[in-house]
């Protein structure tokens, strides 16, 4: 049995100075990068999701509701959808990107980056991201859940942004596909100024908060 750490969307555009920063993000990032130092050792794997749009529809508008469309954000390629400078990617194992053609908020939509591809998000030669080799109807694209459960992966660890969006969507789809789901809610921060309706969403959804 393994245990895994997700690292959700800790990207420059989420945090502050990003177009869709949330209140605290860069000192989520912080926080993770700390945590990661004293209990790495807890965690046989540890995993990054990206946010990592090219053309994701009504996702993105002009006037967004803040519900199902937002502002544009971690476009693929560019210096917001790169990982927080305080991350220390250190640890990460592997990196899922998702959203690359539609709105995605867990990472359990993420499909697995190309080694070659560069984690912070620079475009590589030739114009598109690396990571878009990884596309939607890739047949030999993997998903975060088949990297699990190849590693024998029983028991994830879910930190990251936004507590009441990818977060949230990642805890219970994990919940969903079978693992044992902890969330560190102090290694998390959310849009919404009272969370506590997100945090029971996850608790009924049978995911522990810690």
């Amino acid at each position: 049995m393994s245990r895994a750490l997700i690292i959700v969307d800790v990207q420059n555009d989420f945090c502050e100075g990003g177009s869709l920063a949330v209140p605290g993000g860069a000192a989520v990032a912080g926080a993770i990068s700390e945590y990661l130092d004293g209990h790495h050792s807890e965690f046989d794997h540890v995993v990054a999701t990206q946010d990592w749009h090219i053309d994701p529809g009504s996702h993105f508008s002009d006037f967004p509701d803040y519900q199902d469309s937002w502002p544009r954000h971690c476009v693929a390629g560019t210096r917001g959808a790169e990982l927080h400078p305080d991350l220390d990617t250190e640890y990460v194992d592997a990196y899922f990107r998702k959203g690359q053609f539609a709105a995605a908020y867990s990472g359990f939509e993420g499909l697995l980056a190309p080694e070659d591809a560069v984690p912070t998000g620079e475009r590589q030669a030739g114009g598109l991201p690396g990571a878009a080799a990884a596309l939607e109807g890739d047949e030999d694209a993997i998903g975060l859940d088949d990297w699990l459960q190849s590693h024998d992966v029983e028991d994830v660890v879910v930190v990251g942004i936004a507590t009441d969006y990818c977060v949230k969507a990642t805890a219970l789809d994990a919940v969903q596909a079978g693992y044992g789901v902890t969330v560190v809610r102090s290694l998390t921060a959310g849009i919404a100024e009272d969370l506590e309706d997100a945090v029971a969403e996850m608790e009924l959804g049978g995911a522990d908060i810690a």
